[in-house]
């Protein structure tokens, strides 16, 4: 079955219970359901993964290149956004479509988070439209790959 994996990297487990006010009271429980019942709406599998740890954000994505399966990938960086190269060099190694996601408009925020040095390895970047860029993410993915 086709997949979409969805990364998630630093401080995005805390989604519910940090800044309410930027990024809502819903947890990240109810953002990996949303996100499995978007993906059986698709007809396609959603792997969700989330990890504070750079490395570690690396590591998948390197093993999400082996992946025969794989029609793209959804990822938000977290603050790694704003300087890791690494993230960025990693999701360059994976062909297919990737499509980076912000729950809050990041340009509307602090100077230091409208600098995306991760968006240019992506094939398109959706800010501002809370958890539902996660799934209209998944919507370009799929339409992508028909």
């Amino acid at each position: 079955m086709d997949k979409i994996l969805v990364i998630n990297g630093p401080n995005l487990n805390f989604l519910g219970i940090r800044e309410k006010s930027v990024y809502g009271t819903q947890s990240y429980e109810a953002l990996t359901e949303m996100i499995r019942q978007k993906a059986q709406e698709l007809g396609v599998e959603a792997e969700c993964w989330q990890s504070n740890h750079e490395g570690a954000i690396i590591d998948r994505l390197q093993q999400a290149y082996y992946e025969e399966d794989l029609i793209g990938v959804v990822i938000n960086p977290g603050a790694y956004t704003h300087y890791s190269y690494a993230i960025h060099d990693a999701l360059k190694s994976v062909f297919v479509p990737k499509i980076e996601i912000h729950i809050s408009d990041i340009h509307s925020r602090e100077a230091f988070r409208s600098v995306s040095v991760t968006a240019p390895a992506c094939d398109l970047q959706i800010i501002g439209h809370g958890l539902a860029g996660y799934t209209e993410a998944m919507e370009e993915i799929v339409r992508r790959h028909a």
